[in-house]
């Protein structure tokens, strides 16, 4: 019998979700559902539970169930309808002889796009003003001081395959950009094939327009903007958050929005995900929030699904699948 695959929880699109029947169908007749075992913090429906990365580590304790549940899983293959691995135990899977496989690069134009839309909406400022110009206002001379992209300095701190992507597209509206990452010597040709130039992390904050972070939550980057942080960066400058929570000090990011050290920010991650009550970001000027969506539209579905059905019908040395 081939290893079932298992395919970590996120919203697949219709195709990629066929696909993945399409590879349980070449694996073998189909067999009644395993119950899987009740494991602490796993609910029993979905497997998951909400953590303070948010991410869902319940899935953890819900892989490795459905790893005893069902038998010999060595070689079983892990599929994540995403890029980050923080929801999932790797080290108890490597040891089981399980391969994880995220959708690495699949997201990545979903992401970029939504970085420098989100420069964009906050340098120029204008697009809060529908209701009031609907109801008859006109706020023509507060509006007319936004700032144009063009010109500006974007900071890329992380500069894997989605910073890259952002800086390219930043450069082809007229940006400058300026870029660190700790795994990267000063000296690679990744930068100048990229066109960027390699900074220290301090120096970045201080000159960049845009700061936008892609680096993974680890001991190290916990917390790596912090009100230190905020007050080195360039006053009126806007920062961007699409990697993880707890990359940001909430707190005071809210706090240098409130005096204006910050010109705008855009947060897609939080620590706690739903926000809880009493969030230090209610209420701030110049915030963009959104749910952890800033790689989900509907081209990136498709592209995650059927990347990750691909690979695990090739993990599993199956015919790869059509979309």
């Amino acid at each position: 019998m081939v290893p079932t695959p298992v395919l970590s929880p996120r919203s697949a699109c219709p195709a990629g979700r066929q696909q993945c029947r399409d590879t349980r169908e070449h694996r073998e007749p189909a067999q009644p559902r395993q119950p899987v075992p009740r494991e602490p913090g796993v609910r029993q429906r979905t497997g998951l539970r909400r953590g303070r990365r948010g991410e869902h580590p319940g899935v953890q304790a819900q892989v490795l169930a459905l790893v005893r549940a069902q038998g010999d899983h060595r070689g079983a293959p892990v599929g994540r309808l995403g890029v980050g691995l923080d929801n999932i135990d790797v080290d108890a899977c490597r040891e089981r002889g399980i391969e994880v496989i995220p959708a690495t690069g699949a997201n990545a134009l979903a992401v970029a796009e939504y970085v420098i839309a989100s420069a964009m909406l906050l340098l120029r400022g204008a697009y809060a003003a529908t209701a009031g110009v609907a109801d008859g206002k006109w706020p023509r001379a507060t509006l007319s001081n936004g700032r144009e992209l063009a010109g500006k300095t974007l900071g890329v701190v992380g500069f894997g395959g989605i910073g890259r992507l952002a800086g390219r597209l930043g450069r082809t509206l007229g940006m400058r950009v300026i870029g660190f990452d700790p795994q990267i010597a000063p000296y690679a040709r990744i930068w100048s094939d990229e066109a960027t130039t390699a900074y220290g992390l301090d120096a970045l904050l201080a000159e960049a327009d845009v700061v936008t972070l892609h680096v993974p939550l680890t001991d190290s980057t916990r917390h790596l903007i912090d009100a230190t942080r905020l007050a080195q960066m360039k006053p009126g400058s806007i920062l961007i958050n699409t990697a993880r929570g707890g990359v940001v000090d909430e707190a005071a990011v809210a706090a240098a929005l409130k005096t204006g050290q910050l010109g705008g920010a855009a947060l897609d991650v939080f620590e706690q995900e739903p926000l809880p009550a009493g969030s230090p970001l209610t209420g701030c000027p110049n915030l963009l929030l959104t749910p952890h969506i800033a790689g989900v539209t509907a081209e990136s579905n498709t592209r995650v699904s059927s990347l990750i059905a691909d690979k695990v019908a090739a993990a599993l040395a199956l015919p790869k699948t059509t979309g």
